[in-house]
């Protein structure tokens, strides 16, 4: 029986999507997130959730991230590691406050059915509920579309605002034979979700070559091989594709680096859809977006967090 290290690390909610990366690229074997946000938001939306959601499991300020690490891995670099690049987050201006990192032990068999036992199927939209690939479930609705994702892959379940922003935006701007690009696309839920809502062509990238697998693997069970083509890529460099939209769902000082490049690769009229900006991070944004012609179209907010659609406007008109 498989054994593994639990990585534990208590931080401010501004360094969540940052420290979830940070676990990935380390060789994590899965990330999650306990956020009190989740706790006190989901029901407001009269959404399910779909964690049974204990309160006592929730930190009351901040959050803790959970990264796993088999025995075989070099765990002293990873512990090292995992704390020199947390330190550096305050050098990109994200604020830590003071985090802490625990190590225990967990038993494979355990972990797995621990998964399970507290996984279900949530309704995202009334047109979109995202179902754990072991449940059964009937759609409620003719016209409901289900996305089914293995959470033990953890990279995006589709629970988190910002994915909940992304594919609320998604499901009223999408036309049937739209071009997607999803950048850094995690489990791939948002790829998905865009070609349930009909896209014809999706392109998706991740640095991280792990995350790619995951997103093939349930890019997979929905059958959707033909549909969305996924691959390793830092953002958009190197891509020719043009696109309808792109959507993008990472932190706002990553988005900053290609808003320029996102206007370079979408058609006329196309869309800019991003979301992982803290609120405190949205006029920051909006300035760049502006800056490289781009038109707000529609800010939505989540609790903390934001969503942004913008425009390409024809530099030529």
């Amino acid at each position: 029986m498989t054994e593994w290290k639990e990585f534990s690390v208590a931080i401010s909610s501004e360094a969540s999507e940052p420290v979830s990366a940070i676990m990935s690229e380390l060789g994590s074997a899965g990330v999650s997130v306990a956020d009190r946000n989740d706790f006190l938001t989901l029901p407001e939306y009269g959404f399910d959730t779909l964690w049974e959601l204990d309160e006592s499991k929730f930190p009351k300020d901040g959050v803790i991230i959970k990264g796993y690490f088999n025995n075989h891995d070099d765990l002293e670099t990873v512990e090292k590691e995992l704390n020199a690049r947390i330190a550096r987050l305050e050098e990109y201006g994200i604020t830590t406050g003071s985090y802490s990192i625990e190590v225990t032990d967990v038993v494979e068999e355990e972990w797995a059915n621990a998964w399970k036992k507290h996984y279900h199927p949530v309704p995202v939209t009334r047109f979109m509920t995202i179902v754990p690939q072991w449940e059964e479930y009937t759609p409620q609705f003719i016209d409901e579309r289900i996305c089914y994702l293995d959470p033990g892959l953890a990279f995006g379940t589709g629970t988190h605002p910002t994915t909940q922003l992304c594919i609320q935006a998604l499901e009223t701007v999408i036309k049937k034979g739209d071009t997607v690009l999803d950048v850094g696309t995690g489990s791939g839920v948002l790829s998905i979700a865009s070609a349930l809502y009909g896209a014809g062509k999706i392109k998706a990238y991740d640095l991280d070559e792990v995350a790619v697998t995951s997103a093939r693997s349930n890019i997979k069970l929905n059958n959707l091989e033909e549909s969305i083509d996924v691959r390793a890529n830092n953002l958009l460099q190197g891509v020719d594709e043009k696109a309808d939209i792109i959507v993008a769902n990472i932190l706002a000082d990553i988005i900053l680096l290609f808003v320029e490049d996102a206007y370079e690769k979408l058609n006329d009229n196309g869309l800019f859809i991003t979301s992982g900006i803290i609120s405190e991070k949205k006029d920051q944004v909006v300035e760049e977006l502006i800056k490289y012609n781009f038109e707000i179209v529609q800010v939505n907010q989540m609790k903390d967090w934001i969503v942004i659609i913008a425009k390409k406007e024809n530099k030529d008109v």
